[in-house]
């Protein structure tokens, strides 16, 4: 064997070891991270920090792929976040279903434009740019037009379509919000390949009303709305199903804002 290819193998094998090293700290308890692990976490997304801002205006952060989420890291920092990619997600307690990772901007129609209006604040606001099926947002369209129609009122996208390497990052960053316990957060945030918003054949989308109403700290104020209220009534003529109604039992927290869309 060449020397470059057994500096090559030594790398992979002392990348390895720190992968299962650094798991390893984590994996008997998933209850709570260690405070090496946390500092960590905290480095590791203050490296990210430059790339998420820069495709949050260029409003491509759906679209990232795995390989530009990695390419600020050293390999310390690789090798932290691979534990999350690969996490064993039976292990931590999650039912919902496998849905492959998901990668590309093939298929999918651009959303911009989308503006609400938050009751506290004097001027609208405008959605971040989103990603839809173009099966899924056709429906969703149809599925619109006919709720204002019968109420006055539509819903916003307010996320659509996130590749598996955004799931990734946004997994990791919310771990601070549910005290960096990896059985806590896979109840609030899906692991990449699980996530629905990720499946364009079972594509979700998280609604918002135009007064700014999503549910994230207020559940009950989504399920009081009007607009909700119409889904739970017409929602499967268009092809959408709420994924995590109570008492599931599937491990996800009840989302009344998100809505599955099964293609034909």
């Amino acid at each position: 064997m060449k020397k470059n290819e057994l500096s090559v193998l030594a790398l992979a094998i002392v990348t390895v070891l720190f992968f299962y090293a650094w798991a390893a700290q984590a994996m008997p308890d998933l209850n709570k991270l260690s405070e090496r692990q946390i500092n960590d976490v905290k480095d590791l997304l203050s490296k990210l920090a430059p790339l998420i801002d820069a495709r949050g205006k260029e409003g491509t952060l759906p679209t990232m792929t795995f390989g530009e989420l990695y390419a600020p890291l050293n390999k310390k920092e690789r090798s932290i976040l691979k534990v999350f990619e690969h996490l064993p997600a039976r292990k931590i307690g999650v039912r919902i279903p496998f849905h492959g990772m998901a990668s590309g901007v093939k298929g999918l129609i651009l959303i911009k434009g989308q503006q609400i209006k938050l009751k506290d604040e004097p001027e609208a606001k405008t959605i971040d740019t989103q990603f839809l099926p173009f099966e899924t947002y056709d429906d969703y369209q149809v599925m619109m037009d006919a709720m204002e129609k019968d109420i006055g009122k539509r819903l916003y996208v307010e996320s659509g379509y996130r590749g598996s390497a955004y799931q990734l990052y946004l997994f990791v960053y919310y771990l601070k919000n549910h005290g960096y316990s990896i059985r806590e957060t896979v109840k609030y945030v899906a692991l990449p390949g699980y996530s629905e918003h990720g499946a364009p054949k079972h594509q979700a989308i998280d609604f918002i009303n135009k007064d700014g109403i999503n549910g994230e700290y207020n559940t009950k104020e989504f399920e009081d709305l009007p607009e909700y209220k119409w889904l739970l009534k017409n929602a499967g003529r268009f092809g959408f199903t709420l994924s995590y109604p109570k008492d599931a039992g599937d491990g996800i927290t009840y989302e009344p804002w998100h809505w599955r869309h099964e293609s034909k």
